[in-house]
């Protein structure tokens, strides 16, 4: 459907007609603020820990989660391309597609640069994309706003509030704005050379390895990364004999991450799996596959990690280091 528009008081105006029919979670921006939350909603549809299906001996029964509607309120643009590169990475999964079908997404355009995000530099922002979002929100001045219904299911979601169509010229004006913010961004050469360090191979090994010292296998990057889906399972027994699978959040980072049961590991060496961390993340051949890279700009590696190897500090050391062909 072609995008509708709206004027709008302010959100909270939005935020209550939807509480008559969502569940409204917490605001991941708060109207005006542009630093995105430590905590992605990625754990609002991919769940940390859940119980897959019981096993009581004879039968086994598939437990899927039965969520009511729900509105993730106030996404951001680099975490909502991230929810789109999920929908891809769990299309056929139907733990994850249970929630998914029942969460409406409100973006909000982001005004000026967060701290350590660089967004444009993976096209993943500042401004929210139609296609990502089921309605958007744009801050003209302290009494108005844009309100943007991007698909069938974002209009009939305001259906009962009464709105005045928005003008062309306030659409050009929100054009302008995110144009303007991008141009405010901070250089991003360290983040282009090192991309093309890594998919023309030209990391040394000894600076993976280096990097690799450095890496504490937290999982602070992974648990925060927006797009990072690895789990794993287990299996427990209940108090009546009956056994539960349970999925949970994995890291690529830990060791046992790859083992085999014969012992045998891939990545055995932290190195190795820095560099299959960040060849995941800004791999061609995953771009080809997902239509993007993994990462979406919003930085928060580098805040979490504890031993200085976030995005742009490994970003840094890696275009200074690579040779790169010419």
């Amino acid at each position: 459907m072609k995008i509708q528009s709206f004027y709008l008081n302010h959100p909270n105006t939005l935020r209550d007609h939807l509480a008559k029919s969502y569940r409204i979670e917490p605001p991941q921006a708060a109207p005006g603020q542009n630093t995105p939350p430590l905590v992605s909603p990625k754990g609002q549809l991919f769940a940390e820990h859940e119980n897959l299906f019981t096993f009581d001996g004879e039968c086994f029964r598939e437990t899927l989660p039965n969520p009511e509607p729900f509105a993730l309120f106030g996404v951001q643009s680099c975490d909502l391309t991230a929810i789109s590169y999920q929908d891809q990475f769990f299309a056929n999964d139907p733990y994850y597609q249970a929630r998914r079908q029942q969460a409406l997404l409100i973006g909000i355009d982001c005004l000026s640069p967060c701290q350590h995000g660089f967004c444009p530099s993976v096209n993943a922002g500042p401004g929210v994309k139609h296609e990502t979002a089921d309605l958007i929100l744009h801050q003209l001045s302290t009494t108005s706003w844009l309100l943007l219904a991007c698909n069938q299911k974002g209009l009939g979601a305001l259906e009962g509030l009464s709105l005045n169509p928005a003008n062309q010229p306030e659409l050009n004006d929100r054009d302008d704005r995110i144009a303007s913010c991008i141009e405010q961004f901070s250089d991003d050469s360290h983040l282009k050379q090192g991309i093309t360090a890594i998919n023309q191979n030209q990391v040394p090994e000894d600076l993976w390895q280096q990097l690799g010292l450095q890496c504490l296998s937290c999982s602070g990057c992974t648990s925060l990364c927006p797009t990072c889906s690895c789990y794993g399972t287990w299996e427990q027994q209940e108090s009546n004999g009956d056994i539960r699978r349970q999925r949970f959040w994995d890291s690529c980072l830990y060791e046992s991450f790859q083992r085999e049961a014969s012992q045998h590991n891939p990545t055995e060496k932290a190195g190795e799996r820095v560099k299959r961390f960040w060849t995941h993340k800004f791999g061609d051949n995953f771009a080809k596959e997902f239509g993007r890279y993994g990462c979406v700009g919003c930085g928060r590696c580098e805040v979490t990690c504890p031993g200085v190897i976030g995005v742009h500090s490994v970003m840094k050391r890696i275009s200074s280091d690579a040779q790169l062909d010419n």
